[in-house]
């Protein structure tokens, strides 16, 4: 397993990384025509509850003893499964509704 400071700078490189890709679909969604804008916002909406809960998941790892480590790495591991999956759905979206 990788050391614990090595695994959580690489979540916070991707958290990063998300973080430009939300930047740049809000400022598509601002700009987007009206009938649009609603489908946007809900694609949003679930990106970003899919973010708070990775750096939720991010802290508790940041915290957590040695003992808890490990388990606190599976929960983690998860919320940034989901976050991909959300940012994926999201990514097809709004490639798709710009063209």
């Amino acid at each position: 397993m990788k050391k614990r400071q090595e695994y959580v700078d690489a979540l916070k490189v991707r958290l990063d990384q998300w973080n430009a890709d939300v930047a740049k679909w809000e400022a598509q969604a601002a700009s987007a025509r009206e009938d649009l804008r609603e489908r946007y916002k809900k694609e949003l909406d679930v990106v970003r509850a899919r973010r708070e809960e990775a750096q939720y998941q991010m802290k508790l790892l940041q915290g957590a003893s040695a003992t808890a480590w490990e388990e606190f790495t599976k929960g983690a591991d998860e919320a940034w499964d989901r976050m991909q999956a959300a940012i994926a759905q999201a990514s097809k979206h709004f490639a798709k509704t710009s063209k």
